[in-house]
């Protein structure tokens, strides 16, 4: 009748501890853990060498941990008849260490964090080479609830640490936190700043094409004023309105009129002109080398002005006066 009391009480204690404290409490982190059906536990290698600052996990687990303290996760697995967790990060070659690898692990590391985990497993070996055994510390409040099981407080070295660690953390957080405020805040006075760029390239081109109004405005009545031309008329030119003008400002060949009457209709009708060469030369009778030296002829008396190629790359021209 008691030995089933005893296992009992055995059971409740193994329950009591929290093992994902214990780990955090000696790797600073909450790293991936298997549990066995036996109530073993089981930690990945290499998440326990990073956290502890090992940066070759192999050479550390041969120099501190004995080969039976560590298995490859298809091993450990297959002892229990249990599948392999999914997850491209469980290997069947992942390297395991159990709880007795962990703290040989910890006690062979350096890192100023695990002083006080160290310090715990001194006190617990001396104590049980003391007194036989090591039992933790009951809580000061205990569940009154019939069959609950006892509660155990933790040992103060590894709270102390848990709680540096987890101020430690928070003060990480809120770096982090600021360090995204001024960033954000960066961002948004280059914003600012892109957006005044912009205003003002807007106001230089608004200045810019005032200035070619200006100019136009200044070279229509120069040619009024000094060269006799007429003034430009804000009515719709005509076929004949546009052939005055051009007779006035031009003494040329009679080609160069010729090229002139069969493109002053096209220039009145559409706007423009974007007639090939060899159109206006198959019109006029002219060859096509002819041509391209009138129209040059009537662009450098502004007859008529250049606006680029077409698609088919004919040559575009408009009024010199529009």
């Amino acid at each position: 009748m008691n030995e089933p009391s005893k296992r009992s009480d055995s059971t409740a204690r193994h329950e009591a501890i929290d093992i994902s404290d214990f780990v955090y409490a000696a790797t600073g982190a909450r790293v991936r853990r298997l549990t066995m059906p036996d109530g073993t536990h089981w930690f990945p290698a290499v998440d326990v060498c990073k956290e502890l600052g090992y940066t070759t996990p192999r050479k550390a687990l041969t120099d501190h941990v004995p080969e039976d303290h560590r298995e490859s996760l298809e091993t450990v697995t297959g002892s229990h008849c249990l599948k392999i967790p999914a997850g491209r990060e469980w290997r069947r070659d992942l390297q395991l260490i159990d709880l007795q690898g962990l703290i040989l692990l910890v006690s062979a590391c350096t890192k100023p964090a695990c002083a006080p985990f160290k310090q715990w497993v001194a006190e617990v070996i001396e104590t049980v080479q003391r007194e036989g055994s090591y039992t933790l510390e009951e809580a000061e409040v205990q569940s009154a609830e019939p069959g609950a099981p006892i509660a155990y407080a933790m040992p103060e070295q590894v709270a102390e640490a848990i709680v540096r660690l987890e101020a430690h953390n928070l003060q990480l957080d809120e770096e982090l936190a600021n360090g995204q405020r001024e960033l954000i805040g960066l961002q948004k006075e280059t914003l600012g700043i892109q957006r005044e760029t912009l205003a003002t390239q807007k106001a230089t081109l608004a200045v810019q094409q005032a200035l070619v109004r200006a100019i136009e405005r200044i070279a229509d009545r120069f040619d009024v004023l000094v060269l006799g031309r007429p003034a430009p008329s804000s009515a719709h030119p005509t076929t004949e309105t546009v052939l005055a003008d051009w007779r006035q400002r031009l003494s040329v060949t009679e080609d160069v009129w010729t090229v002139a009457v069969v493109i002053a209709p096209v220039l009145v009708e559409k706007g423009e002109l974007r007639e090939p060469l060899e159109s206006i030369a198959a019109r006029t009778g002219l060859t096509t080398r002819r041509v391209n030296e009138c129209l040059r002829l009537l662009r450098r008396h502004a007859c008529i002005r250049s606006q680029g190629g077409a698609e088919d790359g004919a040559p575009v021209y408009v009024l010199g006066g529009v």
